[in-house]
């Protein structure tokens, strides 16, 4: 796991524009101000743990929804790839574009060592299962997207703050659907931490 400064549960979220699959500027708490926002990022479009991630996003979505989540998916490609991508792969998710990675960097998400992205056994492993169960295979990233950078999903509840932070310990560990839908021991993400509970 990177040594970089990473958020930790209940820590403020990052507050940030970031630009839709249209090109227009979308602030990240006009999407927690409405719904707990499970906000994924995403490596580059070529990955296929990526794919197989959002996928899984995707087919949870309707759960999702009426668990009162909201899904965005952010990547480091133009607002125009992002479209491309979203379209065929996620077309009822909010797609984000973060050209100049500031978001990433401001949730802790920072370019991955060799082996986080490329070297681990788990990440061989998962190429050849993907590419066998799903004809996934390892692709370039598009024009301006980072093989190196790493993934990461939050859990943004209503009140800003962050209800589950997870940073891949590899480009092949993505958090399971069921940790987003209901947390550790079926937390509510929509009600606030009470600190006071702890005194």
């Amino acid at each position: 796991m990177s040594n970089n400064t990473q958020l930790k549960f209940n820590d403020p979220a990052p507050d940030l524009t970031l630009l839709d699959k249209n090109g227009k500027p979308i602030r990240l708490s006009s999407l927690w101000k409405k719904k707990v926002l499970v906000l994924a990022f995403t490596r580059h479009f070529g990955c296929p743990q990526c794919k197989e991630m959002i996928d899984q996003l995707i087919d949870a979505h309707q759960t999702l929804t009426e668990r009162g989540l909201q899904l965005a998916i952010v990547s480091h490609a133009s607002a125009e790839s992002a479209k491309a991508f979203c379209d065929q792969r996620a077309p009822d998710a909010i797609c984000l574009a973060d050209v100049d990675r500031s978001a990433y960097l401001a949730y802790g998400l920072y370019r991955g060592t060799f082996w986080q992205t490329l070297l681990s056994p788990r990440i061989w492993l998962s190429n050849r299962r993907l590419a066998r169960e799903k004809g996934f295979k390892p692709d370039l990233p598009y024009p301006g997207q980072d093989a190196y950078q790493m993934s990461g999903t939050f859990v943004i509840g209503m009140d800003g703050r962050i209800r589950l932070p997870y940073y891949y310990e590899d480009i092949a560990d993505h958090p399971p659907v069921d940790l987003l839908l209901h947390g550790i021991m079926g937390v509510d993400w929509k009600n606030p931490f009470d600190t006071k509970s702890l005194v």
